[in-house]
This record gives structure tokens, sequence and C-alpha cells, in this order.
């Protein structure tokens, strides 16, 4: 009975007269809205400050504001709708929870915006119980304002001169072979990614002719500079110290050059002849004798243990002209003797005459064994050096005796250089790094380097490639013979704004 006149009969507000359901407060709801407002507590502006590249992660939102009970705290807000309405929301609730209020949230919700304007507005359902245990329910929205700011971090990153530590990668000899494959290898596996800077040293010849021509690699923490030594060591053979937070990496540069062994060590690779000719130095350093095809490695531990010399350098190798070659099909070996290069496409064993060009109006001739008996005939230009008329400097070479050293050692054919390069339809990627007293000789070596990738496939197999469409596709190899990089070897260079086909690409934006 009571109910059905309560129904018939409602209450009056107290305020204005209107007929109301009973209720605690014994008011309506908009005069008890007009009288309380519970959103007062929540800003209807707020500023988040966003760090954007903090380590390509997403971007951590700073709230800064009176009412924050934590403002350094920084809260993560991946910009997918869940979350950030979670971190908004929790926002309001501390400042709620600042001014003493109890209130409890019941839903939240984004508006609309455009993606660019950073702005966040969050639409949010609160409830509050106010005057004799009436709970009262209010809408309202929150405007966020994101400012970008950078991490201590990315501060000291944009500075460019705040390193913990370095890496000074050295290197005693004229050419930078080493350091362009070196240089390919860091590219190919991403090691430089987390350097501050990269600066290549190159002091003045007239100093001293055996520079430490080098790179040094700046990083943010040791650990990264840690990581990059063990690379160095398991890619080049190298030692280094420890100084501080300086670390000095020291590596060879003995590719196309003569080495004279030590007698123990020549022993233990074979009983091969202590004079032999680096072909390529990788993870250890590979030699060849060229009087029999033997080949050894010599692993960075093994070097430092019996260290030997290059007998020549570089710019020593002189032109010389094959006046008659021959292929010797009996090898002969002695006992206990080693591997022998069984790549008839890269090392057969020759007999050759040569004549220097410089010496044509001469009659003089030199004989040697060669391991490049397979890419010459008469009539082909080849670098070498002459140790006959050369003086050389190492204890090794003075302990032995004179017939057993040749007069000429041969190291690679000659080829037109100019034609290669009009012809070479391919490139490489280069480290963005620093440079300073730029030697003019270095676009000469950078091309002997390219050359050597061309002639040697074991190279290339650790080097990413990258097709020129600049140039057009032509056959493997040209009119001379010179060594090619096949199309199947070479990697496709896209960029972001092209298809695979080359074309403008559709816009990835949406």
């Amino acid at each position: 009975m009571n109910n059905s006149a309560s129904q018939i009969f409602p209450n009056l507000c107290c305020e204005c007269g209107v007929p109301i359901s009973p209720n605690p407060a014994n008011i309506c709801v908009a005069c008890l809205r007009s009288k309380v407002d519970i959103s007062q507590v929540p800003l209807s502006t707020d500023h988040l400050q966003s760090l954007p590249k903090l380590f390509q992660q997403p971007p951590f939102l700073f709230s800064h504001s009176p009412h924050n009970p934590s403002p350094q705290t920084p809260i993560l807000a991946i910009l997918e709708l869940y979350i950030q309405i979670f971190t908004c929301s929790k926002l309001v609730l501390a400042y709620a929870d600042a001014a003493d209020l109890v209130v409890r949230l019941v839903d939240a919700g984004f508006v609309w915006t455009e993606p660019h304007s950073k702005r966040l507005k969050v639409k949010l359902t609160i409830q509050k119980e106010v005057m004799n245990g009436a709970i009262l329910q209010q809408v309202f929205v929150v405007d966020y304002v994101v400012q970008s700011q950078m991490c201590g971090d990315c501060h000291r990153v944009e500075a460019k001169d705040f390193w913990k530590a370095v890496i000074q990668v050295r290197q005693k000899t004229l050419h930078k072979k080493t350091f362009y494959y070196l240089e390919q290898l860091i590219l190919k596996y991403g090691m430089h990614q987390n350097t501050l800077r990269i600066k290549e040293i190159h002091e003045s010849l007239i100093t001293d002719p055996y520079n430490d021509n080098g790179l040094d690699f700046y990083y943010s923490s040791k650990q990264h500079a840690q990581k990059m030594v063990e690379f160095l060591q398991c890619t080049v053979p190298c030692r280094y110290v420890l100084d501080l937070n300086v670390t000095k990496s020291k590596d060879l540069g003995m590719e196309d050059n003569v080495v004279c062994l030590s007698p123990k060590l020549a022993q233990s690779l074979g009983n091969m002849n202590q004079i032999c000719v680096c072909i390529r130095v990788t993870s250890a350093i590979h030699l060849i004798d060229p009087n029999t095809l033997q080949v050894a490695d010599v692993d960075g531990s093994t070097f430092w243990s019996h260290p030997f010399n290059s007998l020549c350098h570089p710019k020593q190798l002189e032109e010389f002209i094959v006046m008659d070659c021959s292929i010797v099909r009996d090898i002969k070996r002695g006992a206990g003797a080693g591997m022998i290069s069984k790549k008839l496409e890269q090392h057969t064993l020759g007999e050759v005459w040569v004549q220097k060009t410089s010496e044509m109006n001469t009659d003089k001739q030199y004989f040697c064994r060669t391991h490049l008996g397979h890419l010459l005939n008469p009539g082909d230009l080849v670098l070498g050096f002459d140790l006959a008329n050369c003086n050389l400097n190492d204890e090794h070479v003075n302990k032995m005796n004179s017939d057993r050293v040749p007069d000429v050692v041969l190291i690679k054919k000659s080829y037109d250089r100019t034609k290669r390069q009009r012809r070479r339809n391919w490139k490489l990627k280069e480290l963005a790094r620093e440079r300073e007293n730029v030697d003019t000789d270095d676009e000469r070596q950078y091309q002997d380097f390219l050359e050597d990738l061309e002639e040697d496939e074991t190279i290339r197999k650790n080097v990413n490639i990258y097709r020129d469409s600049a140039i057009p596709v032509e056959s493997d190899t040209d009119d001379e013979g010179a060594p090619r990089i096949s199309l199947a070897e070479m990697l496709e260079d896209l960029h972001i704004s092209q298809d695979a086909t080359g074309e403008e690409g559709t816009s990835m934006m949406t």
C-alpha cells in the first residue's frame, strides 16, 4: 500500500518543487548538480610531455601538474586506445586523491581529435557520494596537450660530444683495405647502430710513413663498446688494450703483400716456404706459397705468438709484362707438406718469364713461379714485387739462403681500371663518419678494394653488394676478361618511397 501511494504521490524537490522519486537528499538531479560539481578537482586542460625518441620505443608520457603526486614518474602510454584511456584516467584519479576526494570512475572513452593536433580528449564518467548518501554521476571531458620532450640520454646523443667509452681501431700499414672490409661487415651486421659518432683518423704521411690509420667509435655505455670489441675479435685478427674508458684495438693489413715466416711457424704450417703471399685477411690471415700452391690459415693467437711483417708496401708494386707462361702439372711435395689449393679457378701453379714495363728497352727478364698460372698469357700485364733489387730489412729474410728468396713475386693481374670503373654496375654503402686530414690517395685505395671484391668470391660472401640502377647490366666479363660480379650476387637498394619495380610507391600513410 505504501509503495503504490509513493508512486501516485511522488515527493517534491525541496528546491524547485518538481515531483521526484524519493532519494536520501530529497532534491532533484538538476538542483543537486547546480549545488555540487564533482568534476571541479580534475583540471579541464592538462599537459602531457612525451619522449618519442627513447630508443624507438613507444612514447613515455609525463604529467606536469600541481595535482600530480609524482610528476617525475613516467607512465608508459603506447598510442593505442585502451592503454591511453587507462593512462589518462589514472591521472584524473591521482588529481582526486591529491584533493582528498573519493571519486569512482565508471566509464572512460576517447573523443576524436586530429591525429597531428597533439591533443587528447578523454570523456570520463565518475560518481561521488554527496548529501546524505546520495550518489551523483557526472560526465565531463578532460583535454590533454602532448608536448615533445627529450630524455637525458637523448640530450647527450644530440650533443654529439658526450661519450662514456671509445674504441680506437688502428693498423700499421699504408693501405686501408682492411678498414674498407671491416666497414662493410659493420654495416651488414648493424654494429654501428649504438654508436654516438664515428670519426676517421688519418695522420700525416710526413711524420710517419707507417702511420696509425684508423677509426674511432664513440659509445654512451661500456657494454656497447665491449660488444663491438668482441665483434672485432671475431671478424679480423686483432688485439686490444683497455685504458680506462678507451679501448685501443690493433688490427693487421697484409692483403696482397709478401711476408716472410719464421722457420718454426713455416714448419708448423706443413713445411711450407718462408716466403709467402697474403691473399686475404678475414678472421684469419690466409697465406699461399707461390712455389707449391700450399695454403695455410694463421689465426690471431698464432700470429701474436710468431709475428711476421710485410716485406714491401703497396706503393712498391711494379708492373711486369708476361713474356712466357707454362702450367706446372706435376707438383713435387716434400714430407709433411700441408694442404694445397685445389680451386683451379682461383689458383694454378705456373712458371713465368716476365719483364718490367719500365725496362722494355733492355733484355733483362725474370723467372718465377706464381699461383696465377690460369690467368696469365704472353703479353698480359701483372703486378708484383721485385725482391732482387729491393732492400729487404727483415730478420727472417736475412737468415735465409739467397737462393731460396725469389727474384720476383707476382701478386695479381693488371686490368684497365678506367674500363672497370665505367662498367661497374654495383655499389657499396658507407658509414656516416667524420673525416679529418683526408688523403688524396683514398680514392685509389677504395678502387683497389672494389677490384678485390670482383676478383675474390670469398670476400664477397661477407659483403652486401647493391645493384646500381644508373648503370645498365652487361655480361659478367668484359673483352679483357676482367672478373665482374654477377647480378645474382647483388641486392636491390630499395627506398621507402619506391616499390619493388623502382617506381614511386604507394603512400604508407592513410
